[in-house]
């Protein structure tokens, strides 16, 4: 009697290990407050008054704004993996008025490995071997300068 429920047990522990991770980043979208942004109307102090700070601003052109929020999902301790993103673009034009509203989703990230295991170099491809004994017969060999003595 005992040990069908002590299997149930272990099995329900064992499943809540593998729920998944939920995690929100950035900004929270309001869509009544995004969609009240319109191109022509609106300028800088009116989007901030609205939208408030940006998740980061352009340093190029006319500093566009950006307002990112992002959803992401992982099992235990695996690399978050985003599942929805929203990126709003909100441009200005010279005298600061909103110029036009751009929006995209999760087929914008790009999933960036900077650290390999290996770095490429030039030249030949060397084992293990060939490090270990490739030095055997080249000291004082022919033309490589014997050193003093003159020899």
């Amino acid at each position: 009697m005992r040990f069908p429920l002590l299997i149930a047990a272990a099995i329900a522990v064992t499943a809540s290990a593998c729920a998944p991770l939920r995690s929100h980043q950035g900004y929270v979208v309001d869509a009544d407050l995004l969609n009240s942004v319109q191109p022509g109307v609106d300028n800088r102090q009116s989007v901030l008054a609205t939208l408030g700070q940006p998740s980061f601003a352009s340093q190029f052109n006319q500093g566009d704004w950006y307002y990112i929020s992002r959803d992401s999902r992982n099992y235990a301790f695996n690399t978050p993996k985003p599942k929805e993103q929203v990126t709003v673009q909100i441009s200005f034009d010279q005298n600061g008025n909103v110029s036009a509203i751009r929006k995209s989703g999760v087929e914008q990230v790009a999933s960036v490995s900077p650290a390999k295991r290996t770095t490429p170099t030039l030249g030949r491809d060397r084992g293990f071997f060939a490090d270990l004994f490739g030095n055997i017969g080249t000291v004082g060999a022919a033309g490589a300068g014997a050193g003093p003595g003159g020899r």
